[in-house]
């Protein structure tokens, strides 16, 4: 069993950075993988970026990818959404998942446990 609780989330400018964070607690599952995603008002619940258990795989929305980073500290059993020149369509609410997969999905079926959500707002 595995609870997440993201933040960091915040009102910023376009071209702006920030951080998101998600503390897990619990029980934790080596090689699975961890995910961030978002929904925006109206829209579907969308992938952002996923990592291994590890640290040494990644995968990234095409949306993202360039601008946004995705790591772990599994000492600190926190993983972090480096969010760099950020634009107005990034807007969202921003969930923490975990898998136990050992495989980086995409989709957020695959996922099994779910944080609360943070606002991330985005202006021109």
């Amino acid at each position: 069993q595995v609870q997440v609780v993201e933040s960091g989330g915040g009102l910023v400018q376009a071209g702006d950075s920030l951080r998101l964070s998600c503390a897990a607690s619990g029980r934790t599952f080596s090689g699975s993988a961890m995910g961030w995603f978002r929904q925006a008002p109206g829209k579907e619940r969308d992938f952002v970026a996923a990592i291994s258990w590890s640290g040494g795989d990644t995968a990234y929305a095409d949306s993202v990818k360039g601008r946004f980073t995705i790591s772990r500290d599994n000492a600190k059993n926190t993983m972090y959404l480096q969010m760099n020149r950020l634009k107005p369509e990034d807007t969202a609410v921003y969930y923490c998942a975990a898998s136990t997969t050992t495989a980086l999905p995409t989709s957020s079926r695959y996922y099994n446990y779910w944080g609360q959500g943070t606002q991330v707002t985005v202006s021109s």
